[in-house]
């Protein structure tokens, strides 16, 4: 009834308290804006960043789908931190499914050992990061905008062009390299915590011994599932910020709310169209939580697969998550605008935050169009064809 989450994990069971502690400041830090220095601290202090990498390299091997629905619960409360949760797993994704190799290895450990909190200085659309190659090292020169993470990370996943080539290169780097300058000049409407705007490179030097496999690798279907992990990570905020906003206007209904003077009852809960709405909402809600757990369990699937998962099978889970992240982010830009109108009038002001988990919707599902989700679903169920591997889908 109310979305909880399988606390007979101790993973999950942890992030529900982190999630009560971040809860108690949510609205004041989302008001803010800033830095969540206090609460990746609390992150660290909880091995929550490290679940995922496998146990051989120091971490607990727990599936990616433990944290997919971490990032779920805390976006219930702050989508910000939600958001950077999940990109933290994203930009440790191709190390992850190339672990096999020796520099993978290496990095999985280290990360593990250190604790590394991972930042994002990677946009795939971006091409304002240029590099020259100089003997063993790349000289880096320009900026990357939308660089989720960057502004409290420990080490940052970046890409960019070839002066040269144009060929995209990658590499993975600690975030206080001399001549990387955090702007932390993100001025969205919403996750406002998330650091989401530039960094700038000023002659930044990345050795060879630095450079990682790309974000898409053709060369195996196993290579080309990162981004269906990062679509995962976007479709479990969505669904965490419906849950969130849906329980916090039932709690101001219960308590707050004034029934119409029209309404014929004495309480805002008996009035029959109070009663439809939230029913409405609950069913939307629920059932986009139950696909969007179906495509974690896709995800899982295909990541434990490794090197023998097919392209089918890479398809099939690529169909399961672009439904699921259609319905999430629909039902939570449905959700956090209409429950202002079972909350009532006094309940759309500042004090409250109810405002956050529509502008959060709202501003991260434009990150990630539903239109052309739609569309692969649709040309999937009418010709059988999966979508090609590309940084979105």
């Amino acid at each position: 009834m109310t979305f909880d989450p399988d606390t007979s994990n101790p993973w999950i069971a942890k992030a529900v308290e982190l999630r009560d502690i971040f809860a108690r400041d949510a609205v004041e830090r989302d008001q803010l804006g800033g830095r969540p220095v206090e609460q990746i601290r609390l992150l660290k202090q909880s091995g929550l960043l490290t679940i995922v990498i496998p146990k051989e390299f120091g971490g607990a091997g727990e599936p990616y789908s433990t944290a997919l629905k971490i990032g779920r619960e805390f976006a219930k409360v702050d989508g910000s931190i939600g958001h950077i949760y999940g990109y933290h797993f994203s930009a440790l994704i191709a190390a992850r499914l190339n672990s096999d190799e020796p520099r993978s290895a290496d990095l999985l450990r280290r990360s593990a050992a250190g604790d590394w909190f991972w930042g994002n200085t990677g946009n795939s659309f971006s091409k304002t990061l240029f590099g020259r190659k100089d003997g063993e090292w790349t000289i880096v020169n320009g900026f990357k905008p939308f660089a989720s993470g960057s502004h409290v990370a420990d080490y940052l996943s970046t890409s960019w062009e070839d002066e040269v080539s144009g060929e995209r290169k990658f590499a993975a780097i600690p975030a206080d390299r001399e001549g990387i300058t955090i702007l932390d000049d993100w001025d969205g409407i919403g996750q406002t915590q998330t650091g989401s705007g530039k960094v700038a490179y000023k002659d930044v030097r990345i050795h060879d011994s630095e450079l990682v496999r790309g974000w898409v690798d053709a060369s195996l279907p196993i290579r080309t599932i990162g981004p269906l992990q990062q679509q995962s990570v976007l479709l479990n905020v969505f669904i965490g910020t419906a849950q969130g906003a849906l329980l916090a206007a039932r709690d101001y209904t219960i308590n707050s709310s004034r029934p119409w003077m029209y309404s014929g009852v004495e309480r805002h809960i008996d009035d029959p169209w109070i009663k439809r709405q939230y029913g409405e909402l609950w069913v939307k809600t629920r059932a986009a939580t139950v696909l969007a757990d179906r495509a974690a369990a896709a995800l899982d699937h295909a990541i434990a697969r490794g090197k023998a998962l097919t392209e089918q099978e890479r398809g099939e889970a690529a169909v399961a998550v672009a439904a699921a992240n259609v319905l999430a982010g629909d039902v939570a830009l449905e959700v956090t605008t209409e429950i202002f109108e079972v909350m009532g009038a006094r309940s759309a002001v500042r004090k409250y935050g109810f405002d956050r988990f529509w502008r959060n919707a709202r501003i991260h599902t434009l990150h990630n169009p539903a239109e052309y989700k739609t569309r692969t679903v649709g040309t999937w169920y009418l010709t059988g064809a999966y979508p090609e591997p590309g940084v979105f889908r």
